[in-house]
């Protein structure tokens, strides 16, 4: 088996299995009419018979609620346990999935008081009459929260957590690899587990299916089936008016995992990874994550560094509150996960329903950054193709100026680029031209939009950009990619450096590179003296 060198090597000479999956999804579960005061207003009204809306009302409701689940933890014989402060909830699972035997079920039920939203009623006074009045408003309160900690024989292993005070929002965390290792044990077909994912499958196409399935239909049915089993706020009687629960998305993990054949494919993918774009400006953010915790008590001196022992290289790239990161899972795989945190960052809405649409993006983030990881190590241009952006040309009847290499506008052009390589939007004339102020010392306000779009229209013609379908949006070819990077590596690794080492005020004077220049220099004119030229 040959050594891997590059990015390109690795993929494809050194995955044995690849599939793209839903990894962890954290969702809200609200009743829509109770999530703003008018809703909730009508809610007491409707249900509860108030002519004056007041949240005394749902104190009962409260009560009742809090014992029907203690008394569903004694007739399930299920724990109950209160959380301590610090106290990490994964290992507590852990050790109760370790005994637990069965197929499905409430592994323990769990209760931590943590902040939420609630609605609660103020006093106020007339102020013609004094006379008092309720009134209802949105607050927010350190409360009791119940964790059902529970297997499901589709899913596994998840949680449904409650607010215990009204309107009674719940969480729900699932995994949809553990979605996926369920489903393939159902099927009888053989796999070996990784943490977290798979690690070899007798049926790799079927593994894809199955992860393809996991859909909004899939995880509505979840939910609706464990409400019917779990203690429910609200009466049969509320549910038929209306007092249903919806889900919305606040998280979810989109995952490619590439298993390796050996652990050093994994080790010489990310050393390339980190090697070559530590001085790019993309990915915005790269850094080794240590296995250790790290505090303020924690002395020593803290930078990033290239270790090659006893450390998981991490890559993270940040895009609003969305983050990519890649990493070498347990030694054995390469894991490119895409989180979004809001969806609004793709202009897609938060209800469960849109999840189809989020799965689309997810998975091309983490396929573009694999396609722009391997173009990055193959940006060499050849003479033909580098002169010809410094030369304008003329096509279709258009013209465009060069793009010529020292420039410092086209310098400043090709750097703004590169940091949308990785947005699934594009960009805009807007977007481009407050990076590219920036780069040049420019406020803004200084240049106008006619002059950014003479930019992209020569940055379009040369095929460095193309036009999004239907949109004012633009995005990087693949010769675009190249060659922004071709230019900034060359200009800012090698000619700006080598440059400054050579005038006779460089800062440094006993770089390697100014020594070898001023032998030369010397050597140039020992031999003019030996040959008596004149100078």
């Amino acid at each position: 088996m040959s050594l891997p060198y590059t990015v390109a090597d690795v993929l494809r000479d050194h995955v044995t299995l690849e599939c793209e999956s839903i990894d962890r999804m954290y969702l809200n579960l609200y009743v829509p009419q109770l999530q703003w005061v008018g809703g909730v207003v009508g809610y007491l009204h409707a249900h509860h018979g108030q002519r004056f809306a007041s949240t005394v009302a749902v104190a009962p409701m409260t009560a009742a609620f809090v014992k029907a689940i203690d008394r569903f933890a004694e007739q399930q014989d299920v724990d109950v346990l209160t959380f301590k402060k610090g106290q990490r909830k994964d290992d507590v699972t852990r050790d109760y999935l370790a005994e637990f035997e069965q197929t499905e079920g409430v592994l323990y039920i769990g209760k931590a008081q943590e902040r939420a939203r609630v609605v609660r009623t103020e006093r106020r006074h007339n102020p013609e009459t004094g006379a008092s009045y309720p009134w209802i408003v949105d607050s927010t309160a350190m409360v009791n929260h119940v964790y059902f900690y529970c297997v499901d024989e589709d899913f596994g292993p998840f949680f449904l957590k409650f607010c215990t005070y009204f309107p009674y929002n719940a969480k729900l965390c699932i995994n949809g690899n553990e979605y996926a290792k369920c489903q393939l044990r159902k099927r009888g077909i053989a796999f070996e587990a990784l943490d977290n994912g798979v690690r070899n499958c007798a049926d790799p196409k079927a593994l894809q299916k199955i992860c393809d399935r996991l859909t909004e239909k899939t995880i509505d049915r979840l939910v609706r089936k464990w409400f019917k089993r779990l203690p429910h706020p609200f009466s049969a009687q509320e549910r038929r008016g209306g007092c249903r629960y919806d889900v919305s998305i606040i998280q979810a993990e989109f995952c490619l995992t590439q298993v390796l054949d050996r652990p050093l494919a994994g080790r010489v993918f990310f050393e390339d990874v980190i090697r070559e774009n530590l001085d790019l400006g993309r990915p915005d953010q790269i850094q080794l994550i240590f296995n250790r915790r790290v505090t303020r008590r924690t002395p020593g001196r803290f930078r990033s560094r290239v270790i090659t022992n006893g450390v998981t290289p991490s890559l993270h790239v940040d895009y609003k509150r969305t983050r990519i990161k890649q990493y070498h899972k347990e030694g054995q795989a390469l894991r490119t996960e895409t989180t979004i945190n809001d969806t609004r960052d793709f202009a897609v809405g938060r209800r469960l329903h849109n999840l189809a649409e989020l799965r689309q993006i997810g998975f091309a983030a983490n396929q573009r950054l694999l396609h722009v990881q391997t173009i990055s190590h193959d940006c060499a241009l050849g003479e033909d193709e580098l002169q010809r952006y410094q030369r304008p040309l003329e096509l279709n009847g258009q013209r465009a100026s060069a793009l010529r290499f020292a420039d410092t506008r086209v310098q400043a052009l090709m750097q703004s680029l590169l940091l949308f390589t990785l947005l699934a939007r594009g960009f805009s004339n807007r977007d481009l031209r407050e990076h590219l102020c920036a780069l040049l010392g420019l406020d803004p306000s200084q240049m106008r939009p006619g002059r950014m779009s003479y930019d992209l229209r020569r940055l379009r013609l040369h095929g460095l950009i193309e036009r999004i379908d239907n949109s004012y949006r633009y995005r990087l070819t693949d010769d675009g990619l190249r060659t922004a990077i071709f230019y900034c590596r060359v200009y800012n690794r090698i000619l700006r450096p080598g440059l400054s080492l050579l005038t006779p005020k460089a800062v440094s004077t006993d770089s390697m590179m100014h020594r070898r220049f001023i032998a030369m220099n010397n050597t140039i004119d020992a031999f003019c003296d030996e040959a008596k030229l004149a100078a």
